[in-house]
């Protein structure tokens, strides 16, 4: 049996994993299934479960169940206890002082989990990062306070090595020892200390990270050298030279200002990865010209509501999405759409958010305003995939979870082996490549590799009109071998028109035309919109109808004057039983087979009518389809025609593997007999109808021009409609996976050989050993190496 029930206390996906956990390990339990977006978990069992059984299973979090329909027990102060919120991306703008600032991990250690406030990861330790945040200066007024500290601790100790050294003229050498230290107390304890909080709380938490070795390895060399200068005497005379114990303040603050300029240089460029998102969100203006009764009023953008007039001038940006009712105009849509050339617009045009119109003033009547407009949408898209995590992350998430124990135990060993083989000045050796191991190791970059990628190939994407929903989309596009594509509004341009007009029965067309206008006044099937703008193309005044029925996949019914009539496809008019004789299946037959979708106008005792409706293929459509053969993507046309006008179709854009007659279970079903074949399938749709094989799919595709509900079912939206944006997203998806792959590839060869010289396998042979000082600095760069290589993928080009 089947249960449902509402969840209180969720904010995350980590909340889904600790609820799907706790309940699944309930006596009883088969499935199931927690939705975050809905607050509902779906349970399946063998037997009734009670709630209090439930209930149980979640004592000691904060997470509690209710039936549905019911309030949870905790109420609403369960939702404030959790610490995390998931959000929606703000319609805000980033510039009003108000706005909610959301931080979460650019390494998206916990998922989709955001923070309502500045700090690290509880897991990689990674500074939380915000799009909507002013940049903030703290990090860098830091970076220089510690270089002004570090600087002349590093010539202090360096100065050791000049011949007759004149600050020993000043001052003897234990005196200046006392000045390294005082100098170190601010980097190391105010400057660089969060690095040290961000140690402490992954050994707590046992959430091993970059912070861990750094902090280890400093903080050793910072201890060793305040026990050195305190207590000379507990160490041995290796340790010592000229009388005192080598210190190594040097060392730790050399190494903690390197490894905060990384955290500045990581900081910055993670802040150039967000600049798509920046460039969208500067496209809406602030303000709006409103008309009221004849006066033109200036007034803020949250002032603009549904059916408001508003006039756009020359060169402004367009403040909402609607209709132009007054004027003509060009406007530049390539912010939004990607295409360099301007729209020309005329009165019933759309227009969108964000785009910028030319050299005339027009009128415009608002249709969607604030988050519902496509740019807030493009937006929201943009954000929301950004912060997904690509199945290919998976592999670099469990390389981390055991990298820093490893690297833990290769510095004990190492400092062991030195210490016993190292002859001369052994312990100095064994410490300093230790820490040279510790420092040198960089999990950060293997973290940072897949999720900066993503970031800059969704930003790439939006670009260029082609909206990425989840990071495991951009990922899958890459591996897709099949694409199963809707004919009408995906291959067409979705604007029927009615070719030609067929009268079969005892009524000449100006007789039954009133008819067939009535019965589809109220439908909004395309073909009925076609032969209604032909039916008032001809004057014709359309009859009253009741009882008006939508018949999905064939077709519509409803009554006049007591006398049911059907229009729709040559399967609907079997069903009902209107004989069809040879000669009209002749004529249908002739239509059909020149490309023509044929509707047919009947009651159950006569076919009246034929109107035979032409869809004109979108001009990119062949040639985007050839290109897609060009790498390999096998390509089915399913539809709901007649197999002779999907034949007549396949001929024209050059496809030999089509499906005909296919209802909307149906395209479903053919996209999951493709998957048990081994297929990766993307489907390709924009209506209603499509929305089942879109969400079945590995890779929904869904048309900007098309219906929400489509748009919502595909994780890829292609603002404009254009095929074409399916061959881009496919070299787009390529890039990223390439980019990310190199990522991967830099961070583990680094490690693998940094990590080896670091612990001193070249001494023997080559002489060669790493100064923790070099190890720290090759570090920091090392994660800001991955991240440029992200970001070369902002100059790619299709």
């Amino acid at each position: 049996m089947t249960t449902s029930y509402k969840v209180k206390g969720m904010g995350c996906m980590g909340c889904v994993t600790t609820i799907s956990d706790r309940l699944s390990a309930v006596a009883g339990v088969t499935t199931v299934q927690v939705d975050l977006a809905s607050a509902t978990a779906r349970i399946e069992s063998t037997a009734e479960v009670p709630l209090q059984t439930l209930q149980k299973a979640l004592e000691g979090t904060h997470y509690s169940l209710a039936a549905e329909g019911e309030e949870g027990e905790e109420g609403e102060s369960d939702d404030k206890a959790h610490q995390h919120k998931p959000t929606t991306p703000p319609s805000i703008k980033p510039t009003d002082p108000h706005a909610k600032v959301v931080y979460y991990c650019p390494m998206r250690c916990e998922g989709n989990k955001t923070y309502d406030h500045p700090g690290a990861c509880p897991v990689c330790g990674m500074d939380l990062v915000s799009l909507e945040a002013p940049k903030d200066d703290n990090l860098q007024r830091k970076l220089w306070g510690a270089i002004a500290f570090t600087l002349p601790i590093f010539v202090i100790a360096m100065s050791g090595m000049w011949h007759n050294n004149p600050l020993y003229k000043l001052m003897p050498l234990s005196a200046w020892n006392w000045v390294q230290f005082v100098l170190s107390l601010p980097v190391v304890f105010y400057f660089c200390g969060f690095l040290f909080v961000r140690a402490w709380r992954s050994l707590k938490t046992l959430h091993f990270n970059m912070f861990t070795l750094i902090g280890i390895g400093a903080g050793v060399a910072w201890g060793f050298s305040v026990v050195g200068l305190f207590f000379p005497n507990l160490f041995p005379d290796a340790f010592k030279a000229h009388g005192s114990v080598h210190l190594y303040f040097e060392a730790a603050t050399v190494i903690l200002t390197l490894v905060l300029l990384g955290q500045v240089l990581e900081a910055n460029a993670h802040t150039r990865t967000q600049a798509a998102i920046r460039l969208l969100l500067d496209l809406a203006p602030r303000k709006a010209t409103k008309i009221v009764e004849g006066n033109e009023i200036e007034v803020p953008i949250e002032e603009v509501h549904i059916g408001d007039l508003l006039r756009v001038k020359p060169g402004e940006k367009l403040p909402v999405d609607g209709v132009l009712t007054e004027g003509y105009a060009t406007v530049d849509e390539s912010m939004i759409t990607g295409e360099a050339i301007p729209v020309e617009k005329q009165q019933g045009n759309r227009v969108s958010a964000g785009t910028l119109n030319g050299t005339q003033s027009f009128v415009m009547r608002a249709e969607k305003v604030g988050a519902d407009t496509l740019l807030a949408q493009i937006v929201a898209r943009v954000q929301e995939a950004s912060q997904s995590r690509a199945p290919i992350q998976k592999l670099a998430d469990k390389i981390a979870a055991y990298f820093v124990p490893i690297v833990i135990a290769i510095a004990v060993l190492t400092f062991v082996v030195w210490a016993v083989f190292g002859g001369e000045n052994a312990y100095v050796y064994a410490l300093l490549n230790a820490i040279a191991v510790l420092i040198i190791a960089c999990p950060c970059a293997l973290g940072l590799a897949t999720p900066m990628s993503v970031m800059v190939g969704i930003g790439k994407g939006a670009q260029n009109g082609i909206l990425i929903k989840d990071a495991e989309a951009l990922e899958q596009m890459n591996k897709v071998d099949t694409l199963v594509i809707d004919k009408t509004g995906t291959l067409t341009e979705g604007k029927p028109t009615v070719a030609k007009v067929m009268s079969f029965g005892s009524l000449f067309e100006k007789e039954w035309l009133p008819l067939l206008y009535g019965l589809n006044q109220q439908s909004e099937h395309p073909l009925a919109k076609a032969t209604n703008a032909y039916a008032q193309s001809q004057g014709v005044t359309p009859l009253p109808f009741t009882d008006f029925e939508a018949l999905t996949g064939k077709g519509v019914r409803a009554n006049h004057a007591g006398v049911s009539y059907y229009f729709g496809n040559e399967r609907l008019i079997e069903e009902i039983g209107a004989p069809i004789s040879e000669e009209i299946r002749h004529n249908l037959r002739a239509r059909q087979s020149e490309g023509y979708t044929l509707s047919l106008l009947a009651t159950d005792r006569e076919v009246i009518g034929a109107v035979a409706i032409t869809d004109k293929l979108k001009d990119t459509t062949a040639q985007a389809l050839r290109a897609l053969q060009q790498v390999g993507v096998h390509i089915i046309m399913l539809t709901g025609d007649n197999e002779l006008t999907a034949a007549a179709i396949a001929r024209q854009i050059g496809l030999t593997d089509y499906r005909a007659g296919m209802l909307p279970q149906d395209k479903q079903e053919e996209v999951k007999r493709l998957q048990a074949q081994g297929k990766v399938v993307a489907m390709a749709g924009d209506g209603i109808n499509d929305a089942p094989a879109l969400a079945q799919a590995d890779v929904g595709i869904a048309m900007g021009t098309g219906t929400d509900i489509a748009i919502e079912s595909a994780p890829i939206t292609l603002v404009k409609g254009d095929l074409s944006g399916i061959v881009k997203a496919k070299k787009l998806s390529k890039a990223v996976v390439k980019n990310i792959r190199e990522n991967l590839f830099f961070a583990l060869v680094y490690n693998v050989i940094g990590i080896p010289v670091a612990a001193g396998v070249l001494y023997p042979v080559f002489g060669i050993l790493l100064s923790p000082m070099l190890g720290a600095l090759a570090m920091s760069f090392s994660s800001v190496s991955v991240i440029g290589n992200a970001l070369r993928l902002k100059r790619f080009g299709y």
